[in-house]
């Protein structure tokens, strides 16, 4: 009789993948519950405090920066529900990493439980790392730096790269171009100070200043994309000042597109903010229309006129005209 042996096998265990898909699958629906509820009159209240912060302070604009409003922020009770949202945010970001980046990199590299786990911890890390010195740059860059050094530093890094880059000739008529749309900002600027009522010069530099951003681009891309393109040196030369290559074209264009793009970008929201503060400013007072009853009026109505209210044509009509001359 043949004895049955009882089986030696483990049970299933759960992959650390399939784990950690489960608990992001749990994670991303408790943070849309958050998301969906801003759409809903009712539980918006309630959800807006896990999405933004709420002890907010807002600074008005200044003459040393007054380009837009300062918006700081205190702490108070309300922000544990914002740091509990944003934490399931971060678990989200951790399983997409983990899932599309790190764990198709282990299959290929086949490494050991050690050099598995550092891997991960490492890749983790790394994203971390690196989405905040981003971020942290940014704020460091839109509140702690003053606007007149941002400036300052656009200009000191545009002449530098044509006086380096043997660029004079593209970057004297840039310059001029830009100096010229800046000069009728500030005379008109003066007039206005002397003024108020002087609006004129301000409507030809914005005109002007969209313009001057157009001819920059255009003189640029002619000039280096096109000319320097088609010259025959195109080999590098540090001894004979020779940058004529494909890379450094590129990196010329790039900045001059960029930076032109961040001045459209301030000159739109400049005046967007100055024409909703006109608009808020002019709106006139409804005013309420005179309403006319119709039926009959009283005695005392025709003839004393509307409501009481002697009119000419009261004074003018033909009885009193008659009355008059006997």
């Amino acid at each position: 009789m043949a004895i049955r042996k009882k089986s030696t096998k483990s049970p299933p265990v759960l992959s650390h993948e399939f784990v950690l898909q489960n608990h992001a699958d749990i994670v991303s629906c408790v943070a849309m519950v958050f998301l969906l509820g801003l759409m809903f009159e009712i539980t918006a209240k309630a959800s807006i405090i896990f999405v933004t912060l709420q002890y907010n302070v807002t600074l008005p604009a200044t003459e040393e920066q007054a380009t837009e409003s300062v918006s700081l922020y205190y702490y108070g009770i309300k922000d544990l529900a914002t740091v509990f949202f944003y934490m399931l945010v971060a678990i989200i970001i951790h399983a997409v990493i983990q899932e599309y980046m790190l764990d198709k990199i282990n299959r290929r590299m086949h490494f050991s439980k050690t050099k598995h786990s550092k891997f991960n911890e490492s890749g983790q890390l790394s994203a971390f790392y690196l989405f905040a010195c981003v971020w942290g740059t940014f704020i460091l860059i839109s509140e702690d730096i003053p606007r007149q050094l941002v400036y300052i530093g656009l200009y000191l890094f545009h002449i530098a790269g044509a006086y380096l880059l043997n660029l004079n000739h593209l970057g004297l008529v840039l310059l001029v171009l830009h100096y010229f749309v800046e000069f009728l900002f500030h005379i008109s600027r003066l007039f206005y100070f002397s003024n108020e009522k002087y609006q004129k010069g301000f409507s030809l530099w914005a005109v002007l200043f969209v313009l001057g951003r157009l001819l920059t681009l255009i003189l640029s891309v002619l000039t280096v994309g096109f000319g320097l393109a088609r010259a025959e040196n195109q080999k590098l030369d540090f001894s004979t000042g020779n940058f004529n290559v494909l890379a450094v074209r590129i990196a010329v264009l790039a900045s001059i597109c960029v930076t032109q793009a961040f001045m459209m970008w301030k000159f739109i929201n400049f005046q967007l903010r100055r024409w909703r503060e006109h608009s808020a400013f002019q709106a006139p007072a409804v005013k309420k229309k005179p309403t006319v009853t119709k039926g009959r009026s009283s005695k005392k109505g025709t003839e004393n006129g509307v409501n009481g209210t002697l009119t000419s044509n009261v004074a003018d009509s033909p009885r009193n005209k008659k009355e008059k001359s006997s």
